[in-house]
């Protein structure tokens, strides 16, 4: 039975991509090395491991070309917040750290608060 979800994200410069994860809160996850290809992080109390691989080296582990993130949605993340000021402050950190909102901050279906987001890839 698997025991973890390893997300896998192209993005076009690893560094770049680094400074605005590590700006919104991720933690960097060294056990999985950091080059100019690649970089690991853990998110959340569970571990979730998101990896970011260069375009290329991406495009070449999945065989196929990458989806035009301008043109289509291929997938959504949802990550969780612990109350209404802490989806306040992760917006906050998207934007200073080079990211865009699509959804501001408001309440959905009575209950859901929250925002949506894309990194510096364009990644929602």
């Amino acid at each position: 039975m698997t025991s973890e979800i390893w997300i896998n994200l192209p993005v076009k410069d690893v560094n770049k991509s680094i400074a605005f994860f590590i700006q919104i809160g991720f933690k960097m996850n060294l056990d999985h090395g950091s080059s100019n290809e690649s970089a690991s992080f853990m998110v959340g109390k569970k571990g979730v491991v998101v990896m970011l691989f260069d375009e290329a080296t991406f495009s070449r582990f999945a065989g196929k070309p990458l989806s035009d993130v301008n043109r289509g949605t291929e997938v959504l993340f949802s990550i969780d917040a612990e109350c209404r000021e802490e989806v306040d402050d992760i917006a906050k950190k998207v934007v200073h750290a080079g990211g865009a909102i699509y959804g501001g901050p408001t309440e959905n279906h009575g209950w859901l608060y929250g925002c949506g987001f894309t990194d510096i890839d364009g990644h929602r």
